[in-house]
């Protein structure tokens, strides 16, 4: 079972790590909020962690046309 990065906007997979060899505390996760725990975070069925970020260019994108960040997924 692995933590595996995802952008939450394109879908490229940025990384993935054992969860045997770092935990949630670790990682920063246990200090999110419930509702950012439930927008961020999701169990796959074969055991795997999701954690759903925004990736380097999905960000430069945004911040370049702040109007996409108003659209559902603009980048896929």
């Amino acid at each position: 079972m692995s933590f595996l990065y995802v952008c939450r906007c394109c879908g490229m997979k940025l990384g993935e790590l054992d969860q045997a060899a770092v935990s949630e505390v670790e990682l920063g996760l246990h200090s999110l909020t419930p509702e950012e725990r439930q927008h961020i975070i999701s169990k796959e069925r074969d055991g795997d962690t999701v954690v759903r970020v925004v990736c380097d260019y999905c960000r430069d994108a945004f911040n370049q046309h702040p109007e996409l960040s108003l659209v559902g997924n603009p980048l896929q």
